[in-house]
């Protein structure tokens, strides 16, 4: 080991004056430039089921992160009190009242995102709903109702975004799907039916819109708790198998998706892309 010879300049010389933040460097990076891929500021999105549950959550931390949001839920009333709340936060969001499932409501949105936005960066496809029966209960007419709201508004929202997120040039998609496109579980098969197909969707967007400079990425979420799931979690018996099976040891928050989805629509995760992240406690992790 060799030590520097007396007067030598020490290799760390120390520094006598604060280090501002913009003079740390991260591979070759300063620090503020490190810290600005992890925002959303000057990003316009479009998010769906967005009055309540994980899609509310979304808006809020898309928000909280800079972003221009624009919520779209089939429920005016609903939505116009979620306006309410995010007016007193500061965020940045406007809403719309439009059923995707059709072309009528789709329209709807897209006028107003053009009006409203002036562009599009991200789209986060995440209305969606079920009906829990055995598989032999369904009848045509649900089946159908199931894989509209389900897969069927994802892929129409999908495709008309993509010219507005190509001239971005930074765009993202965002599916919310469910670990029930991933393995079988106790809620119904046309419902695992259209999130397994929204996983193959995401892969086949992904690799074919890359050129166009557009990310899409999924999120697959176990147990949350929202409005949804409360008349299930109740059920003291069902909650205590969830919280068994789960590794965690407990249901998941809103907010913990909403913090993944926001992560994938940010520079930070700009090599990403065709990918299925399970937001489930290690559900699926766990084996035998």
């Amino acid at each position: 080991m060799t030590h520097p010879q007396p007067g030598a300049a020490s290799p760390c010389p120390e520094i006598d004056r604060p280090v501002e933040a913009s003079e740390v460097l991260v591979e070759g990076k300063t620090r503020a430039a490190v810290v600005g891929r992890w925002n959303l500021a000057g990003r316009r999105a479009v998010v769906t089921g967005a009055s309540r549950g994980i899609g509310r959550a979304i808006v809020e931390v898309l928000g909280a992160h800079g972003a221009t949001v624009l919520a779209v839920a089939r429920g005016a009333e609903e939505l116009q009190k979620g306006l309410l709340a995010w007016e007193h936060t500061g965020y940045a969001v406007h809403g719309v009242a439009a059923d995707i499932t059709v072309p009528e409501g789709r329209e709807h949105v897209w006028a107003a995102a053009d009006r409203l936005l002036g562009g599009l960066d991200i789209l986060i496809n995440n209305v969606g709903t079920n009906r829990r029966r055995p598989v032999l209960e369904y009848t045509a007419e649900e089946f159908e109702f199931l894989l509209n709201t389900n897969l069927t508004a994802a892929f129409e929202m999908s495709r008309e975004a993509h010219p507005r997120l190509r001239r971005s040039g930074r765009g993202s998609i965002v599916q919310v799907g469910s670990v029930a496109g991933l393995t079988a579980i106790r809620t119904g098969v046309p419902y695992g039916l259209a999130k397994a197909a929204l996983v193959q969707l995401t892969r086949a967007l992904a690799a074919d819109w890359a050129a166009d400079g557009i990310r899409v990425n999924l999120v697959a979420p176990w147990f949350i708790r929202t409005t949804l799931t409360e008349p299930l979690l109740a059920d003291e018996t069902l909650l205590a198998e969830v919280e068994r099976r789960t590794p965690l040891g407990r249901v998941g928050e809103p907010q913990e998706v909403a913090d993944v989805v926001a992560f994938l629509c940010t520079d930070a995760a700009s090599y990403l892309t065709g990918q299925t992240i399970a937001v489930d406690g290690g559900f699926l992790a766990r084996g035998f």
